[in-house]
């Protein structure tokens, strides 16, 4: 599978602006993946921006209903 870097960067909910890994999911997942949380990209715009990538917040913002679903930002 090739990755489509320029693609993913038009895509990119990111607001960590020196981040090396825009448009490198792969590198993105594994980076948030060793760190225990998880990529900005499944949270909501406005939970993104905290940059609480904690499986607790996912759980929290995602448990009310209200949210919409993860990666629902990426579409």
């Amino acid at each position: 599978m090739e990755c489509s870097i320029d693609a993913n960067k038009e895509r990119c909910i990111c607001t960590y602006e020196p981040c090396e890994r825009k448009g490198k999911c792969c590198d993105c997942i594994r980076y948030h993946k060793n760190l225990g949380e998880l990529p900005g990209c499944l949270f909501p715009p406005e939970v993104e921006r905290t940059y609480d990538r904690s499986f607790a917040k996912f759980v929290e913002v995602f448990s009310s209903g209200k949210q919409r679903g993860p990666g629902d930002a990426l579409r």
